[in-house]
């Protein structure tokens, strides 16, 4: 694409280019286009792996990580973190990435920079030249934005140019994204993988032990009066007062102590960058959990009760339950949805589970 007035421009560039030596390949848009050599093909995009052997996915997207990592210093649990955040966030923006393995994204202008006319450039020096990101990590003398391993061998070099120490990664991380919400979600990832050491982190289970007594309904959007009109972002599962509540999920815990409305609560979030809000507790697992803990799912964090509507400690307004809500992070703030089908669809799994 070329932009009214720019033509002047693009002609000098490409003339400087010539005459510096370092044109290869770069279309030129009428100007000397015959001189210019063919750009090699690029190779076609890996269809995106399906859902069937996802432990298979999961060690072929390992074996990536540790290969870059071996070969920048950069952590591959930090790599990993990258790639599931974005993962979550091409979800959430509805946005299509090539393959199926690698889920960073980079705009054209990102990838080849700026200024470059050229907007599927995959030439290293012109690239580097125009202050490109992109880089060649699969080694075939290419900085191919479809592929998976150039992605994300782009993505270590410019964490790189910080350092590797955690506070540098920090800060690499915010000059990328300029988004404290971002640097702060991929944190969490990396925590979590660290703490696991494996990718295989997405099985769910029931939020209360099945051989307990309890009852739920779809009471998501429902009218709620304490505090002034607001819906009901969850849901209430009934149980007897002290019955374990546990980790649905892989995740780390984001917040837990007292407010008005869910009264002794806890947050955890997990790698769909989904938050879990559990509420009305009678207390926390304190020894087994704090701010910062990686929970795994069936872990006992607290149990049922009937806090909140009030000041710290105020109890018994209405019959013990859990409220549980789920809210989905879009990169710059929370929205709630329906955790009914999702508690259904664990009840079940983790039933199916017991029984084989």
């Amino acid at each position: 694409m070329v932009f009214p007035g720019t033509k002047p421009i693009a002609g000098w560039v490409c003339g400087a280019l010539l005459a510096a030596g370092i044109w290869s390949g770069i279309p030129q848009s009428g100007y000397a286009a015959a001189a210019a050599p063919a750009k090699p093909a690029a190779p076609t995009p890996a269809k995106p792996k399906t859902s069937g052997n996802m432990k298979a996915v999961f060690a072929e997207r390992k074996d990536m990580l540790d290969k870059i990592s071996a070969l920048t210093g950069i952590p591959w649990y930090t790599l990993a973190a990258i790639d599931q955040y974005e993962r979550t966030i091409n979800i959430a923006k509805k946005r299509t990435v090539p393959g199926g393995l690698i889920a960073i994204h980079f705009t054209d202008l990102q990838w080849g920079g700026i200024m470059n006319p050229d907007h599927e450039d995959q030439n290293l020096t012109s690239i580097a030249f125009f202050g490109g990101l992109g880089q060649d990590g699969s080694g075939d003398g290419l900085a191919d934005r479809a592929n998976e391993m150039d992605r994300l061998y782009a993505m270590a070099r410019y964490l790189l140019q910080r350092g590797t120490a955690q506070e540098d990664l920090k800060i690499a991380l915010w000059e990328y994204y300029q988004n404290t919400r971002s640097v702060e979600r991929i944190q969490q990832f990396s925590a979590i993988y660290a703490a696991s050491d494996t990718l295989d982190l997405h099985e769910h289970c029931f939020v209360l032990p099945l051989r307990s007594d309890y009852s739920y309904r779809s009471t998501w959007g429902a009218s709620r009066g304490w505090g002034g009109y607001r819906i009901h972002e969850g849901t209430d599962l009934f149980a007897g007062h002290g019955v374990p509540v546990r980790s649905a999920t892989y995740g780390i815990v984001e917040i837990m102590g007292w407010n008005p409305y869910g009264g002794w609560r806890i947050g955890i979030r997990d790698l769909n960058n989904v938050y879990h809000y559990y509420a009305h507790l009678s207390g926390f697992n304190k020894k087994e959990i704090s701010t910062g803990t990686v929970v795994k799912p069936g872990q006992v964090i607290g149990w049922v009760g009937s806090s909140g509507y009030g000041k710290p400690g105020t109890s018994g307004k209405f019959p013990p339950h859990l409220h549980y809500g789920l809210y989905r992070d879009n990169g710059l703030t929370d929205w709630s949805f329906d955790p009914y089908p999702h508690l259904r669809k664990w009840e079940r799994e983790e039933g199916l589970r017991k029984r084989k």
